[in-house]
């Protein structure tokens, strides 16, 4: 009832505020046997962290993982999972000024409905640290699928603002991805992205953007038809991820403007196995993956939480007041949102294997 699981078979369940000590999440549900270490996880990890640039907030956190059950001699004993990260760099005086006054398009007054309170410092639930107990999860999720099926995960900025890029997703690389601190696969691109943001970090303000997703290698035959659906499930993982606004896959809204015979995708067989000459569905048929590549964008909104003022209500005083809101936050979240949209991705994929498989036996 908490809404803080996922997954039916491979589930999550995250706990931790962005000022708590810790963060983590429990795994139920992992495989036995897999290899697996804190070395497999960080690196995802250290992709998603605060501070890595000058365009990401300023907050110093190492991140450092701990695996504290469900491994033993270096491999999953098929019981829970713990996973566990410290807090260092909170900081919680950055946001005394936010004790009385609620910021705009932020979670602060519907927690208050909801639970009659709220955590003022970071957000507490609502802050995007939670989701460093998802990229966790999700490089495990990785890591199995990977070694498993062959199967990627990749994603990349495809837009901030209004600047959007224009690549080849059927040959963009991981390396292309971290080439840049933008996380844009085209240098001259990224470099208008970087300048934008920074524009931006100066004024004060924020900007958002979409991130690109793809998943390739995938099997055909994932997903539950009806309500269960793999894009609905794909969508739901997206639309959980703090400040996104939109999803689409494959042609997307796109479709409206594009007759049947335009946006079907015509079967052909190449080397005796059934393929699809175009991809306009996104590598998902009928709720099902179909086996081609699996794309889909998601929209991120600017950051609420601006140094530009705004008016508000002080809900000490009951009365509007001006909010400059301070603090360490990104200008910008699409570069560190990057991992996190592999993770969520991840995370739905191996849920749905571990379903199909439980089903074939």
């Amino acid at each position: 009832m908490s809404g803080s699981s996922f997954g039916s078979i491979f589930k999550v369940s995250t706990f931790g505020e962005s000022h708590g000590k810790d963060l983590g999440v429990v795994i139920d549900g992992c495989p036995p046997g897999i290899s697996l270490t804190e070395d497999d996880i960080q690196p995802e990890l250290d992709r998603r962290k605060p501070g890595q640039s000058s365009i990401t907030t300023p907050r110093k956190e190492s991140d450092v993982i701990h695996i504290r059950s469900g491994v033993y001699e270096g491999k999953t004993t098929g019981t829970p999972i713990l996973l566990i990260a410290h807090n260092k760099d909170s900081k919680s005086e950055d946001y005394d000024h936010l004790v009385d006054n609620l910021r705009p398009s932020h979670a602060d007054y519907t927690y208050i409905q909801k639970y009659g309170l709220r955590d003022h410092r970071g957000s507490g639930r609502a802050s995007a640290r939670e989701t460093l107990a998802r990229v966790a999860a999700g490089a495990i999720a990785k890591k199995y699928l990977r070694e498993r099926l062959n199967v990627e995960f990749l994603a990349y900025v495809e837009q901030v603002g209004d600047i959007v890029t224009a690549v080849d997703m059927d040959t963009v690389t991981l390396a292309d991805v971290e080439s840049n601190i933008v996380r844009c696969p085209c240098s001259r691109t990224a470099k208008l992205m970087e300048a934008r943001i920074t524009e931006v970090l100066k004024a004060k303000d924020s900007i958002g953007g979409i991130v690109r997703g793809l998943i390739r290698n995938l099997p055909g035959g994932l997903g539950e038809p009806v309500f269960d659906k793999l894009h609905a499930e794909l969508g739901k993982a997206m639309l959980s991820i703090n400040a996104v606004k939109g999803f689409d896959i494959g042609a997307g809204f796109n479709c409206v403007n594009m007759l049947g015979s335009e946006h079907n995708d015509p079967y052909y067989l190449k080397d005796g196995e059934i393929r699809t000459k175009r991809n306009h569905s996104g590598g998902v048929i009928g709720g099902i993956s179909s086996g081609e590549t699996i794309y889909f964008r998601t929209a991120f909104k600017p950051v609420s939480t601006i140094g530009v003022p705004q008016q508000t209500v002080d809900l000490t005083n009951r009365k509007e007041t001006t909010l400059a809101a301070h603090g360490r936050h990104d200008p910008c979240v699409l570069p560190r949102a990057v991992p996190i949209v592999e993770a969520m991705s991840a995370l739905v994929i191996m849920d749905m294997y571990l379903r199909q498989r439980a089903r074939l036996g």
